[in-house]
């Protein structure tokens, strides 16, 4: 097969209004999707060129495209492919968005990234429970399991990022799954004042008042 030129060799501006989208482009974008790149863009700029035939015709890009307008912009980054057969062109529109679907997450190496992003949480795309969702698959196709229990434990009982301290979410959720997993019961010991900080103790579901100079 004959090496045609890469397209990212060439990058062009062109007016928006010189570029068609694709009339049967499968790839939906939702309003809140659009907004999310808009904002994206106004962030960073525009980093990925939207990609067209030599007709002009969008082939990869038309979220961007989409974005674009809602912004006002006169025009954007374009690359053409040329020298593409009709065939090459529609797989590649399919292709473009499927194979960046095939990937996945390292759920901690994302978890401990996102940490010190909350900030900025709208122009990342992740919303409030999409982290929790990725844990929750995580545990449900059986990935923690004792050893690698073990390993968060080892790496991740040192000081808290204060941003995971809600105990519903984040890493203590995730540190609970760990001590199950290890066979840890958070009940035991409940009754008992065991560390003898406090003048109170719990029996039986009931908190009573140490006697002064009793040990328990």
């Amino acid at each position: 097969m004959p090496v045609q030129p890469w397209p990212a060799d060439k990058v062009e501006r062109r007016p928006l209004a010189a570029i068609s989208p694709y009339s049967k482009n499968a790839r939906m974008h939702s309003d809140e999707q659009i907004d999310q790149i808009a904002a994206s863009m106004r962030q960073w700029g525009w980093t990925i060129p939207m990609l067209v035939d030599e007709s002009g015709v969008l082939i990869a890009g038309h979220g961007r495209y989409l974005a674009a307008q809602r912004l006002e912009y006169p025009d954007g980054p374009v690359m053409i492919a040329r020298g593409w057969t009709k065939k090459q062109i529609s797989a590649y529109r399919i292709a473009d968005n499927k194979l960046a679907e095939n990937a996945t997450w390292d759920v901690r190496l994302l978890a401990a990234e996102l940490d010190g992003l909350t900030d900025m949480a709208e122009l990342i795309g992740f919303g409030p429970g999409d982290l929790e969702a990725l844990l929750r698959h995580e545990e449900q196709t059986g990935k923690y399991s004792v050893e690698e229990a073990k390993g968060k434990l080892a790496e991740r009982f040192g000081i808290v990022p204060v941003t995971v301290l809600l105990g519903t979410s984040g890493w203590w959720q995730d540190r609970k799954r760990a001590w199950l997993a290890l066979g840890i019961k958070g009940e035991i010991g409940r009754d008992k004042n065991l560390l003898k900080m406090s003048g109170f103790i719990r029996h039986q579901g009931k908190i009573t008042r140490q006697k002064k100079g009793v040990a328990t």
